[in-house]
């Protein structure tokens, strides 16, 4: 099986879907370090920094996923 994408570099729209598609991977790696950063602030930090610190950093961090869930991107099946 084979996929071809094809962009007309000359038209406007084109050469922005073509830059998105070839920056995806940095795209990815950049939601998934992220996502990881995250990750770490709620798990391992709680106690070195102030709870209302602790809530917003866990607030941000749910709403990043459901961001992300509500676009249908499973970051760990792009890795």
């Amino acid at each position: 099986m084979e996929a071809i994408l094809k962009y007309d570099l000359n038209d406007i729209d084109d050469k922005k879907a073509h830059l998105r598609a070839v920056l995806s991977d940095e795209m990815v790696l950049f939601i998934w370090e992220f996502s990881q950063e995250l990750r770490s602030l709620t798990k391992y930090a709680p106690d070195s920094m102030p709870d209302e610190e602790y809530k917003a950093y866990k607030r941000i961090r749910e709403m990043f996923h459901q961001q992300l869930n509500s676009r249908n991107i499973d970051v760990e099946s792009l890795m």
